[in-house]
């Protein structure tokens, strides 16, 4: 198990690595996101495979050559993000999104930015919203997503939110593989977010009513370690299973079309829009006769005390799905 799973990496980071394939000029664009073209680095250099394990589980972060004017722009875009945030309101329950991107590959920018407007409208939480997300190709005005801005991030909105009473919404889109999230952004920034070390923080904060929507490969490995009372996690795919769509050039992901541009943009209830994806996906997947993914599903028994209330506040009318579909139509 332990040397098919650094396999896993290996051959996935090793995929995230290809380079972009840009349109004439894009070179040229300041706006277009930087190319994967250095391997993964081994950020387990001389350790044996179970301390490598347990190191990925810590969710290691490496950044190397970023300019440091460039590390000072991130950290000013991410504090004023931050700043911009509203508190939360005393006998309300609010919802607080966070949308990040943790790959440079400008389908999960574009699907980042546009998911954190949907649930945003879904759930109220204008002012309450938070995009991580880098350059795709047509803009680059956010902070970066990190594995280090999102942990800064979740532990600024502890401190703005009720954790009795109001809600975390989390967006993830990346490449994902047995350990975790990838986070890779260009030739500077690696990592692995592992499903213990986003577990570990939400205990740390106190954050316990969670919405948490994870896509990419491999994401069902979360569902042990995140599931709760309080927590309702949907994923992308199985613990053992790729999920689709993720090629560059894509505006959205199978899973973040179907779930995020389509179910979620309906008035239904959210338990009812994660079957009306899931069958969307199997759809596709069987229509190209892809390998199933299995998207996963879990509601803790407290989430019915807080959900219909958080959602009987979204829109009555249905918001038209934007972008280039995942699937030709």
């Amino acid at each position: 198990m332990v040397l098919r799973t650094l396999y896993r990496l290996a051959v996935i980071t090793a995929l995230c690595a290809a380079p972009l394939s840009l349109p004439a000029g894009a070179q040229d664009n300041p706006n277009q996101p930087p190319e994967h073209t250095e391997p993964f680095p081994n950020i387990g250099i001389g350790q044996t495979r179970e301390e490598m394990l347990e190191s990925f589980a810590e969710a290691p972060q490496l950044k190397r050559g970023e300019p440091a004017r460039v590390l000072l722009d991130q950290r000013r875009r991410l504090a004023r993000s931050l700043d911009a945030l509203a508190p939360q309101r005393s006998g309300s329950i609010d919802a607080y999104v966070v949308s990040i991107a943790l790959d440079s590959d400008p389908v999960f920018a574009r699907e980042a930015r546009e998911a954190g407007r949907v649930l945003a409208r879904r759930y109220g939480a204008n002012g309450r919203v938070l995009t991580l997300a880098g350059p795709d190709g047509t803009r680059d005005d956010l902070p970066r997503g990190s594995i280090e801005s999102l942990l800064v991030s979740l532990a600024h909105i502890a401190e703005l939110m009720d954790t009795d009473e109001d809600v975390l919404v989390l967006y993830t889109t990346s490449h994902g593989n047995e350990l975790g999230l990838a986070y890779h952004y260009g030739d500077t920034g690696y990592g692995v977010l592992s499903p213990a070390r986003l577990a570990e923080a939400f205990e740390e904060l106190g954050i316990e009513r969670r919405i948490l929507i994870i896509s990419a490969c491999y994401s069902g490995v979360f569902v042990p370690a995140l599931s709760g009372r309080d927590t309702a996690i949907l994923t992308a795919a199985a613990s053992t299973r790729n999920s689709f769509g993720c090629e560059p050039e894509n505006d959205w992901t199978f899973y973040g079309d179907a779930l995020v541009n389509r179910a979620l943009r309906e008035p239904q209830p959210l338990t009812e829009a994660v079957r009306a994806a899931g069958r969307t996906i199997a759809g596709w997947e069987s229509e190209r006769r892809l390998l199933a993914s299995l998207p996963q599903s879990a509601f803790g028994a407290g989430v019915s005390a807080w959900l219909p209330t958080l959602e009987a506040g979204m829109p009555q009318v249905a918001s038209a799905p934007v972008g280039r579909p995942a699937v030709g139509e």
